[in-house]
């Protein structure tokens, strides 16, 4: 990985020297992903990976990461889902945002359909998008020694100060038959359960990263991590990949191509159909209109 990353980055800079800041920011990025959804499923169980998760049991596996580069704290721990449409209509109304901010507005679950009752009681939070909440967990050591992975502050501040409030609290959540992922703290208030607050926040794309926490120390070259990690979410069912992610940022944030591919493509779909237009005018031009019916062209006396 870390060879690719420095062969593009040469790449980018030779090739495009009028960039330079935006190919030298992003080259100092330093990425660590491991895929580890089918490595945390035991051989004899891969066969059938769905009933493997669903069954009881604590899911523990350990995986080994490599710094090929050194990571300047903060390095940012993420999660990555793909093939998991969090925009699905259904499931994007699946919620009551007055609930979430307001304790007098618990019975307001209307819109939350399935998950709105448990045992003919609201639930709190309602819905489908807090009741998938993802529940895989991480811990991190180095050289036998854990790194603290710092989870506050995780979430948009205006999502805790505003759409969670401080006096709602979770009731419910999560008693019924079928568990669809992480359960929530009853001690604590919804605005300071940060790992919800970042789910609440639906992606846009079916592949999509969401912040878990900070590591807040620094991480050499050649540095070997160990991760603990319990594989508990199911996103067998539907073929969904996970992925831990380590990342630095620099001034213009984190390493993401979608912008680049973006541009490119709707640059290239434009200078198509330039070439297209100006050889179908070339082949066949438009026959030009007869300027004497112009207004201003006509006898005024006619007719």
């Amino acid at each position: 990985m870390g060879d690719l990353s420095i062969h593009a980055c040469k790449h980018c800079l030779h090739s495009h020297r009028s960039c330079f800041p935006l190919c030298f920011s992003r080259c100092m990025v330093v990425e660590i992903i491991d895929r580890y959804e089918t490595a945390c499923i035991p051989p004899p169980a891969r066969d059938d990976k769905v009933r493997f998760i669903q069954g009881p049991g604590v899911k523990t596996c350990n995986r080994t990461l490599k710094v090929s580069k050194h990571m300047k704290q903060p390095i940012y721990v993420y999660y990555q889902l793909d093939n998991f449409y969090q925009n699905h209509r259904r499931y994007v109304k699946s919620r009551s945002d007055q609930q979430l901010k307001d304790p007098k507005s618990q019975s307001e679950i209307d819109a939350c359909k399935p998950e709105d009752k448990a045992n003919g009681l609201p639930i709190v939070p309602c819905g489908l998008i807090a009741w998938s909440l993802f529940n895989d967990t991480y811990s991190f050591s180095r050289n036998s020694q854990p790194l603290t992975v710092n989870k506050k502050d995780i979430s948009w501040k205006s999502d805790r100060e505003h759409k969670f409030g401080k006096n709602v609290f979770p009731k419910n959540f999560q008693n019924g038959t079928l568990k669809g992922g992480a359960t929530l703290d009853i001690s604590k208030p919804l605005s300071e359960q940060e790992d919800l607050i970042v789910w609440m926040r639906t992606a846009a794309l079916p592949t999509f990263r969401k912040l878990y926490g900070k590591i807040e120390v620094d991480l050499e070259e050649n540095d070997t991590i160990e991760v603990t990690l319990e594989n508990n979410y199911n996103t067998y069912s539907f073929n969904g990949k996970k992925k831990l992610v380590l990342s630095t940022t620099s001034w213009i944030g984190g390493r993401n191509d979608f912008l680049g591919i973006a541009y490119l493509t709707v640059g290239g779909l434009c200078f198509f159909l330039a070439m297209a237009f100006t050889v179908v005018y070339l082949v066949k031009p438009r026959q030009l209109g007869d300027p004497s019916y112009l207004s201003w062209n006509r006898n005024p006396g006619g007719h």
